[in-house]
């Protein structure tokens, strides 16, 4: 199983520095990849602009949006993003699309909360197109830049659920779930899921299985992950994002690898650590105990 890293672009002290910072220390370690997410009604950064920074401060490992919220933007403006990070990154993308989990993002924007897995189909289509150099829409020329992968960056959805994942299987190479705290039973389900929808489209091979839960290793660890997944989903409510986050337990080294070695256990191709804080301690325990 290979084992990443999100950058910890959600806390409110994130800088140049901690961008700069992390990025080298990622790709110094023992890491396949360096990721984070997109979010609009909040204090994070933009995706794209902090993964063309992460792109060009890296030399191997791979960069990984997770996830573009396609029904919510344009997808051609999306395509051209996309493949700019893949010639920027020289052909070390991959994709994760979805259609997010924040409506209060839809609603920032106008963009239509109704039929987003059809949306997110739809998409995905119109950027493969644009990769593949055809032109959008007839009469309006081509949107590139070419990829630096043939046909663009290999793309991973983000699915949990049976109908969402059944659909992907048409497209997506692989799904990427979460698993909050390290507990396993999500990431069977995931593969049991997604095994059973390849077969049913008739997929050749088995999709790649993504995961990730949060963690922290830096001083006071179990308070502030607590803290950090509290304020995360306090949008979902204040009951339910304090008892999620009172489930927390990744707040030590023996947490953290006895979470890694189960859910390699289930098979899983690779799995995304998030970070509850922005220091950097929390990416120098995590190399030493991944080593």
């Amino acid at each position: 199983m290979k084992i990443s890293v999100c950058l910890p672009y959600h806390e409110l002290e994130y800088s140049r520095a901690t961008t700069l910072e992390w990025c080298r220390a990622i790709d110094q370690g023992p890491f396949a990849s360096v990721g984070c997410g997109q979010r609009l009604t909040s204090y994070a950064q933009d995706m794209p602009v902090l993964l063309a920074a992460a792109a060009a401060l890296t030399e191997r490992v791979r960069i990984v949006p997770s996830l573009y919220v396609l029904p919510l933007q344009s997808e051609v403006a999306a395509a051209k993003q996309i493949a700019s990070l893949d010639v920027l990154s020289a052909g070390r993308l991959t994709v994760g699309v979805g259609i997010g989990g924040r409506d209060q993002d839809y609603r920032a924007v106008g963009a239509p909360l109704e039929r987003r897995l059809q949306r997110l189909d739809a998409g995905v289509a119109t950027m493969k197109r644009c990769w593949r150099g055809e032109e959008p829409v007839p009469g309006v020329g081509p949107v590139g830049p070419t990829p630096v992968q043939p046909g663009g960056p290999p793309l991973w959805v983000g699915a949990m659920g049976p109908k969402a994942i059944r659909r992907a299987a048409e497209w997506a190479e692989g799904i990427y779930g979460f698993c909050l705290n390290g507990d396993p039973a999500p990431a069977h389900q995931q593969k049991n899921l997604s095994t059973e929808a390849w077969a049913e489209a008739g997929r050749d091979g088995k999709p790649y299985l993504v995961t990730g839960f949060w963690y922290s290793l830096a001083g006071d660890a179990d308070q502030r992950l607590k803290q950090y997944v509290y304020d995360y989903l306090k949008i979902a409510g204040d009951a339910v994002a304090r008892l999620i986050a009172d489930t927390m337990t990744c707040s030590t080294s023996d947490a953290v690898r006895r979470a890694l070695d189960e859910l390699q256990a289930t098979g899983v191709d690779e799995c995304f650590l998030v970070p509850a804080t922005p220091e950097l301690v929390e990416i120098e325990r995590l190399s030493r105990l991944v080593a």
